[in-house]
């Protein structure tokens, strides 16, 4: 009996021992980071879709609770690199006459991570550090495709455009952006290849110049770090999983998360790019599903931000 007493009495010590170590996680000052944390959409997204769905779903309130200050960008919804990025800076712009802050901390999901490298070149002086998700920063074998398949000028082209310009126009107005313009071509060259190779060009900083090694950590005082996924499908409950497997087919064998290959998600300092997630489980969709043993996507999110503060960021 006095046995079966001690080991109740350890039992429920590890309890409130976990709970505690549970709560300070969760509402500490985790996540408070130096500067402000700005989420950036990639292509077809969105801040909140009707007021209450997150593009990054359940992951800015869970930033917050950690004591971060976040905001969630709204820029077009497809559009080139370039033009979401005076977009972007724009709304920092503002925040920063509105608010004081300095500095942001920029974390971009696909086309939203060159989309926050146009802002850290040519205003790296509004910019602590640029973390890249999913990144597509040497092109997507999808765009690729695309590209290939709608010659300019022919009526598949226009076919695709008018359709996707359609899905694109009614993201915008679901999340009340509904001004903001769509140029479906634009986003789709910024995401090739090509387009992406001659966005190096001009905004080359943290980009790596081995074909899968890491950039600069550190360039014009503006850090980056980039992490993503090689899983395709990862839950049979997910209906986005059978778009990504579709899109996999187009890099022949090559490790990617459905739409963006492994090596071209490298930006500055790697953190990891092999989790098992595919291009919605990064940003925690579709409403958080994702492989029974996957890391959650949350619980990165607020390590990261943890990082950047340990790193006075």
């Amino acid at each position: 009996m006095k046995k079966f007493n001690m080991r109740l009495l350890i039992c429920v010590a590890v309890l409130f021992i976990s709970a505690q170590a549970n709560a300070y996680w969760w509402n500490s000052s985790y996540t408070k980071t130096k500067y402000p944390i700005v989420l950036v959409h990639g292509l077809l997204g969105f801040d909140q879709a009707f007021g209450v769905y997150d593009y990054f779903f359940r992951i800015p309130a869970q930033l917050e609770d950690g004591g971060a200050i976040v905001f969630v960008a709204d820029v077009s919804a497809a559009n080139s690199s370039e033009l979401r990025g005076e977009q972007l800076l724009e709304q920092l712009e503002t925040i920063k006459a509105l608010y004081g802050h300095e500095k942001f901390n920029l974390i971009g999901h696909s086309h939203g991570a060159p989309t926050a490298r146009y802002v850290a070149s040519v205003r790296p002086d509004l910019i602590a550090s640029v973390t890249s998700v999913g990144g597509p920063h040497k092109g997507s074998a999808v765009a690729d495709t695309l590209q290939s398949v709608l010659v300019p000028g022919s009526t598949l082209e226009a076919l695709a455009e008018t359709f996707i310009t359609g899905i694109a126009v009614f993201i915008e107005v679901i999340s009340g952006g509904a001004g903001d313009p769509q140029d479906v071509i634009a986003s789709m060259v910024s995401l090739s290849t090509t387009g992406s190779a001659a966005f190096n060009a001009s905004y080359p900083e943290a980009i790596p110049l081995s074909a899968c090694g890491q950039g600069q950590y550190v360039v014009n005082g503006v850090s980056y770090f980039s992490f993503g996924g090689t899983g395709v499908i990862t839950n049979l409950l997910d209906p986005s999983d059978i778009v990504l497997a579709a899109g996999s087919v187009f890099f022949w064998g090559q490790a990617n998360d459905g739409l963006v290959g492994r090596c071209s998600s490298h930006l500055g300092k790697v953190i990891r790019d092999n989790y098992p997630w595919n291009h919605g489980d990064e940003i925690n969709q579709v409403l958080g599903l994702r492989g029974l043993f996957a890391s959650n996507p949350i619980s990165v999110y607020r390590a990261h931000a943890n990082r950047l503060k340990n790193q006075g960021l």
